[in-house]
């Protein structure tokens, strides 16, 4: 299926019956990350797993030259909008990575719709970029690499393939030995390197501006928040559950037994916390 927002196109797969959950894919990959988590919350939930603007099957545009395009605040409203087409006036919300960045977004600029805000393995973005250390920058690398001007970081990509793909999602302690080799295809074939760069270059701008406005402001996120994350991975070191509660007024946090996408290193665990936290939902 395919949505026409103000924006951009977005396709989407949705599925089973009862109060409607939104899933976000993180990077490099699609709304596909979500085979292992979905169909487990569809037997209590409609799930609705789009493409992100940029990724998989989703339109992607070329970035505008203040990147504004490929913004949280834009790619959220893409969401508000997807949702209320599917008529869904309210709903939860959960994101993993890029897809965390967005869902942050969307609880913000329409919290009146959204009745839960999940984020999995990330940290707010003004906070990761404010505890970069060496250990850091080594593991995303790509924070700093993707946001150079256009054309280079572009062209590089370009040169590695799938093999940058598969580098990035095979970084965890257990390699790629959770991504079905249909699952890594479906990655590869999406991939578009323009598209990212501007996700991660609007990253280090205008939503990196909107966060600074946001702290500033006191603006605390409402609904409650849960904080998923890899105990391997990056943002435990940063402290997740003690950095959410700095930016949302009701937070909880569980740590899953794997690295940075936990939906495929342990996904029973992660869809068992995700429906404990939607029923506790008011």
């Amino acid at each position: 299926m395919k949505i026409r927002t103000s924006g951009a196109t977005i396709n989407l797969v949705t599925a089973g019956k009862g109060p409607p959950v939104l899933l976000l894919h993180g990077y490099p990959e699609t709304h596909v990350m979500w085979h292992k988590v979905a169909p487990a919350l569809a037997r209590d939930y409609t799930v609705v797993c789009p493409d992100l603007r940029g990724y998989g099957d989703s339109s992607k545009p070329k970035g505008l030259p203040d990147h504004s395009n490929y913004s949280k605040r834009a790619m959220a409203l893409d969401m508000a909008e997807v949702m209320t087409a599917l008529g869904h006036p309210r709903f939860h919300v959960v994101g993993h990575d890029r897809g965390g960045r967005v869902a942050h977004r969307l609880a913000r600029d329409h919290g009146k719709r959204v009745r839960s805000l999940t984020v999995l393995d990330i940290s707010p973005t003004l906070k990761m970029y404010e505890s970069t250390d060496m250990q850091f920058a080594r593991a995303y690398y790509h924070w700093f690499f993707l946001i150079q001007p256009y054309p280079l970081p572009e062209k590089m990509l370009a040169s590695m393939g799938v093999g940058y793909i598969l580098g990035r999602i095979g970084r965890s302690r257990s390699g790629l030995k959770h991504f079905p080799k249909q699952v890594q295809r479906e990655y590869a074939r999406c991939f578009d390197a323009h598209s990212t760069c501007e996700d991660y270059r609007a990253g280090r701008t205008i939503d990196l501006a909107l966060d600074e406005e946001d702290r500033a402001a006191g603006r605390l996120i409402d609904c409650p928040v849960l904080a998923l994350w890899g105990e391997a991975g990056i943002p435990s070191e940063i402290g997740p559950l003690a950095t959410w509660r700095e930016w949302a007024k009701e937070v909880r946090g569980v740590a899953i037994d794997s690295g940075h996408f936990p939906c495929e290193e342990d996904p029973e665990p992660t869809a068992k916390a995700l429906v404990e936290f939607f029923a506790g939902s008011p």
